[in-house]
């Protein structure tokens, strides 16, 4: 009897030195904000057992040593970015209004990319026009094709790559293409997969899940790849929120169609999103193509001014947050915003309620029904006060909108991978593109309006009318925002 409640003491010591042990760990923690540090350690006590166990597993941003330190040698041996920027012909210096250079000097800030002139670009007419468009690039391609996607589907668009990828390796263009190890687990276990190795298209996966009882030892299984890359001969590129899939996503069906943005891009900006494309292989394959790089520049036509976004865990987490922030307060006139994910942290809440304050008219759109209850949740929670702050909220009725943009004062774009959550600030690597060109940003503004027409508005008296357990639900989930 003595012995049993000698080792239930032992226990429970042994649990109180471990719960507290975690706690000065999560303060001690850098780069982390105070509510995630509350959120944190209020989740290690209240929760007994699963706390500790979930904090362990997915309360540090941990991508591993070996692969941090691969990637420090892979951008070593990289050439310098101002090489890659291209700055040294003349018709590719960027012209920047000056009240919008801050947005570009932030934007080098996260990766070294200049922001380079002579691009041009279209934005495609949906995803199965923008599956086509990039067939048709592979099926032109004379010297390489380059694709990574977080979700390659082996439904009727995903193979239509998986075709051309193969037709262009059969007539000796290089083909080099990456998928997510958990988003596109499906299509690197098919036969399909197999299909293109044999067929001579150089493969690889994003953040190789192996053995998922193992793994956490090597870093966290949910930092994942989320980029969505297409580069094709290194002067034309795709960026924007479409994966290697049928709009119905047979994966999530139910809330189908998904509604995607994809912009196709021509000239210097490829070169950018190439160099990204290069680290993410060259760490997961150690083949050095970093003399992609240092090929010359085609002659190129005069066009707008881009910049390459790049952000992942590997670089400083508060990047992300702070495009968005900038972005926010830069606006005069307009601000239009959509994104299926909306968790912010208390900054970019902020900044997003300030710009409807100061009487830039401000504008959020989400899908109605999400495909994470619990993002659903959270983000509802920050209605209240962004509709008391003059914000307009739209839910897109037509499917689930997973297009992930952002429209300034019509002058403006960033367009990508990015959502505004926690998982896409710091866990995800992420890319976008930010450009300046009216033209464009036209385009994008009248898609925005498409998806506002085809969307409820979401009133404060609609928000006040919701039952206390709705708004408990809610404000539950949200109070976990920085845990999640």
């Amino acid at each position: 009897m003595n012995q049993g409640l000698f080792a239930r003491e032992f226990l429970f010591a042994l649990y109180v030195i471990v719960q507290a042990a975690l706690i000065v760990r999560v303060l001690l923690r850098p780069h982390r904000e105070p509510s995630s540090r509350i959120a944190w350690i209020v989740v290690i006590i209240v929760v007994p057992l699963l706390g500790i166990l979930s904090y362990l597993l997915l309360g540090e941003t941990n991508i591993g040593r070996r692969r941090v330190a691969r990637m420090r040698t892979v951008l070593a041996r990289l050439p310098g970015l101002a090489d890659v920027s291209g700055m040294e012909a003349a018709n590719l210096q960027a012209d920047v209004p000056q009240s919008y250079a801050h947005l570009f000097q932030l934007g080098k800030t996260v990766n070294g990319f200049d922001p380079v002139g002579g691009n041009r670009a279209h934005l495609t007419e949906d995803s199965n026009a923008g599956i086509a468009a990039m067939v048709a690039d592979i099926d032109a391609a004379q010297d390489h094709v380059h694709l990574l996607f977080y979700i390659w589907l082996a439904d009727n668009n995903g193979c239509k790559v998986v075709e051309a990828l193969k037709r262009a390796a059969k007539r000796g263009v290089t083909c080099r293409a990456m998928a997510d190890g958990l988003g596109s687990r499906i299509m690197i276990g098919s036969k399909h997969w197999q299909a293109m190795r044999t067929a001579g298209v150089n493969l690889a996966t994003a953040l190789p899940i192996g053995n998922p009882l193992l793994r956490p030892l090597k870093g966290r299984i949910d930092l994942r790849n989320h980029r969505k890359i297409v580069v094709v001969d290194n002067h034309i590129t795709y960026c924007g929120s479409q994966n290697c899939a049928d709009p119905e996503f047979l994966i999530k069906a139910e809330f189908a169609p998904w509604v995607d943005a994809l912009m196709r891009f021509e000239g210097p900006i490829a070169r950018q999103n190439q160099y990204l494309f290069i680290s993410d292989w060259e760490v997961e394959t150690g083949e050095d193509i970093s003399s992609l790089l240092r090929q010359p520049f085609p002659p190129t036509q005069p066009g707008f001014t881009a910049q390459v976004v790049g952000t992942g865990p590997t670089v400083r987490n508060s990047a992300m947050p702070e495009m968005f922030e900038t972005l926010m307060y830069t606006a005069r006139r307009e601000l239009v915003i959509t994104t299926p994910y909306y968790v912010p942290d208390e900054p970019m809440q902020t900044a997003l309620c300030a710009s409807a304050r100061r009487g830039v008219e401000t504008t959020i759109v989400f899908p109605a029904r999400n495909d994470s209850w619990i993002v659903a949740a959270a983000s509802r929670s920050y209605y209240a006060d962004l509709l008391a702050a003059g914000v307009r909220i739209f839910e897109y009725e037509g499917g689930l909108l997973h297009t992930k943009s952002l429209t300034l004062d019509g002058d403006l774009t960033l367009i990508g991978s990015a959502n505004m959550d926690r998982r896409s600030f710091e866990l995800n690597y992420e890319n976008n593109i930010l450009f300046c060109d009216r033209a464009l940003t036209t385009d994008m503004r009248q898609r925005q309006d498409s998806y506002i027409a085809s969307s409820r508005p979401v009133t404060i008296d609609m928000v006040e009318q919701w039952t206390w357990q709705h708004r408990l639900w809610n404000n539950a989930i949200g109070m976990f925002g920085p845990v999640l």
